[in-house]
């Protein structure tokens, strides 16, 4: 089936459970973010596949062993292509590329790259191109410079990420609800391409062992 647009009661049914996030909200509410918000996701993806790979959508659960907030529902819908990211709930729809949080060696390798002149300043330019598009350069930085590298170094704020992708946000609107979202999602996915090719070719996947 074809992506025709999140359901019209996707974004009723977060605010609903923001409002009363617990299990017999879920239980009562369960056909609405079924039909509503997985089935419309999932067939975005489906429809996105063959340009962008196959996706997945994550569990709706979330993980609280070591979170303070006991809330046991996450109050959004996000699925991923590879380093691709959608997400619909209750602020709307974001679409987003890159790297969300780098393990130790890909932060290192990220550093390494950043530092070079060459793949430092292709960098640059290729976030320079993303905020040209409309879109948002994000990520987890530290407070302080990164220990052994020079405080006038000209990339240093590039230095200081610990995760680097684009993103754009929609607010809810009409069109959350119809075909033209996915058209969103592909332009956004398209203008954060570089920057994904990028981390791709010079960080890549952690090989740290998974715990």
């Amino acid at each position: 089936m074809s992506f025709t647009g999140f359901g019209e009661d996707a974004v009723e049914f977060y605010d609903g459970l923001a409002a009363d996030n617990s299990k017999a909200y879920w239980t009562d509410h369960r056909a609405v973010y079924e039909e509503h918000v997985r089935a419309p996701m999932q067939a975005l993806l489906a429809d996105l596949e063959p340009e962008f790979g196959s996706g997945k959508i994550f569990r709706p659960y979330r993980d609280l062993r070591f979170a303070k907030n006991k809330t046991p529902y996450k109050d959004h819908c996000g699925a991923t292509a590879g380093a691709f990211y959608v997400q619909v709930g209750p602020e709307g729809l974001m679409a987003a590329g890159g790297y969300y949080g780098m393990a130790a060696d890909q932060v290192a390798r990220f550093r390494t790259a950043v530092d070079d002149e060459r793949r430092g300043e292709d960098l640059v330019k290729r976030l320079a191109a993303l905020r040209a598009e409309g879109l948002t350069v994000a990520g987890e930085t530290l407070r302080t410079r990164p220990r052994g590298f020079d405080p006038e170094h000209p990339r240093l704020d590039l230095l200081r990420h610990k995760g680097l992708y684009g993103r754009r946000d929609w607010a809810p609107d009409d069109v959350l609800h119809e075909p033209a979202a996915r058209d969103r999602v592909v332009r956004t996915w398209r203008a954060v391409t570089p920057l994904v090719e990028w981390l791709n070719d010079h960080v890549g996947p952690s090989e740290q062992p998974r715990r």
